[in-house]
């Protein structure tokens, strides 16, 4: 199967310039009396519908799902470098609603457009370490061979791109565009509060970023600031039946063909008598023919994602392998997709009172959690109760390898609550599991014999091209002038 079945279509709403960052963007929109300018919103709903697209790659990496068809580079750990693209297409849009948004005089637009600026950063960073920040997106200045910030000067900036916005959004201006909270500014500010948090417990393995004590804004923000309270606070794209506006993978030809569920993810629901995975997997072809219901979890198998794809491939005539649930190639609407959940924010919060950086309960926070993850897909998978019938989720949390206990040790609270953290992430969230993976090791993934899991992923061949210079100072100061897969960028240091 081909990785790029995964990718969100591009909606080509300007020409974007790879060598000088400058943008066509005037071109759209045009208003005969001022052809330079174009309405925010219309950038908006852009750049969130780029940005909350459903990925696939880190479901490989992340063991949930294999490929069959071919030896698919993510699922064996083999990856090589990744692309910019994300400066030349995102942030420039981005970059330019923000600007349209001081000319209207429209501080959310501003908001949203710093949080967004946030977002990509963060990302990029996490894949390759130092990026291209302060002068970065800045074609129009001139500089089109950005230098390269350190990762925590960039992970400092972002952080103050977030409280900036925190500081900026407000509920009297108007959100047109917006297609992720309809225009809502409170539950923008909630999000954004939210991934703050998220942006400090990435940094779990540091002290402090930029002069920053990690655990102590952590505190005060999880103590003074408006946060997430429910899953209908979740920072997610809802998707309707009209053109480019479908789940991301619907008419997908490699789920209906070659895309299965891996082994090492369904034990995990299989182990606990989680029903979520009756939502995620179909059943064997050899549970199908022999009537066992729908949840009945012997009717459920994976394939190795470690071994050769052929064995795995050798399942499929066997009868005994589990394709992903037909709904995520079939349903136009299927379920949104999120970039930062409440429930994946009580698991942050479950982390941080575990680690003592914030007073409480561990154990409320992880229930809480759960109870969301359960709510979110008794919410919107079609025909709940054919999966949850008779499903008690107190039960759940009493049963042994669920219940929580706030006086184990560190390390056991950590695994259970990543282990859970985990299992809410099927479609969602992006590359948060494989690295909440790289920097707690839990859960502990399967790897081939020999195979180093990858920390990060190599520079883009037009940065050697194009901004070598930069590129190589950057590779200096922080892998020894070596750009490897296995290197281990400041974050996980």
């Amino acid at each position: 199967m081909k990785k790029n079945i995964f990718k969100t279509a591009v909606f080509a709403i300007g020409l974007l310039s790879l060598s000088s960052c400058e943008t066509n963007l005037d071109k759209i929109n045009e208003n005969p009396n001022d052809q330079a300018n174009i309405d925010p919103q219309y950038l908006l709903t852009y750049v969130s519908k780029n940005a909350f697209g459903v990925q696939g790659d880190p479901m490989y990496a992340s063991r949930m799902l294999i490929g069959t068809d071919g030896e698919n580079v993510y699922q064996y750990m083999k990856w090589n470098d990744a692309s910019f693209n994300t400066y030349s297409i995102d942030l420039l849009n981005t970059m330019k609603m923000m600007q349209e948004a001081e000319r209207i005089n429209n501080k959310n637009y501003q908001a949203i457009g710093k949080f967004y600026r946030a977002f990509h950063f963060y990302n990029l960073s996490l894949k390759f370490g130092s990026i291209p920040y302060s002068e970065a997106v800045k074609g129009e200045s001139g500089i089109t061979q950005p230098k390269y910030d350190s990762q925590e000067t960039v992970m400092a900036g972002i952080l103050n791109e977030l409280k900036e916005a925190n500081d900026l959004i407000n509920s009297t201006d108007a959100i047109a565009g917006d297609i992720i909270f309809n225009g809502d500014a409170s539950k923008w500010k909630k999000l954004i509060n939210s991934f703050r948090l998220k942006v400090l417990m990435t940094l779990s393995k540091k002290t402090t970023v930029g002069g920053i004590n990690i655990a102590t804004e952590f505190a005060s923000i999880a103590g003074s600031q408006t946060l997430m309270t429910s899953i209908q606070d979740n920072g997610e794209l809802k998707f309707a039946d009209a053109a480019d506006s479908r789940y991301t993978t619907f008419n997908s030809s490699g789920y209906g063909s070659s895309l299965y569920m891996a082994n090492y993810f369904i034990n995990m629901f299989k182990d606990r008598q989680d029903p979520r995975i009756f939502t995620f997997a179909e059943q064997t072809t050899s549970a199908k023919e022999n009537g066992l219901a729908i949840t009945n979890f012997n009717g459920y198998n994976g394939g190795n994602p470690t071994s050769p794809y052929a064995d795995n491939a050798a399942l499929i005539t066997a009868k005994n392998i589990s394709k992903v649930n037909e709904r995520f190639y079939k349903d136009p609407t299927n379920e949104p997709s999120s970039i930062l959940s409440y429930a994946e924010l009580e698991f942050i919060l479950a982390e941080a009172t575990a680690r003592g950086w914030i007073s409480g309960s561990a154990k409320t926070h992880y229930d809480n959690a759960i109870k969301a993850s359960f709510q979110f897909y008794q919410t919107y998978v079609k025909n709940p109760n054919l999966y949850f019938a008779g499903f008690n989720v107190d039960n759940y949390l009493a049963s042994s390898l669920v219940v929580y206990d706030n006086s184990a040790p560190l390390q056991t609270q950590l695994e259970k609550i990543i282990t859970q953290k985990y299992m809410t992430m099927f479609h969602q969230g992006q590359w948060t599991s494989y690295q909440d993976y790289l920097r707690t090791g839990y859960p502990n993934l399967p790897l081939q014999t020999g195979v180093t899991a990858p920390s990060r992923f190599r520079y883009p061949q037009v940065e050697y091209n194009y901004n070598n210079t930069n590129l190589q100072a950057a590779l200096t100061a922080q892998y020894g002038g070596q750009d490897n897969i296995t290197s281990k960028p400041w974050w996980l240091q």
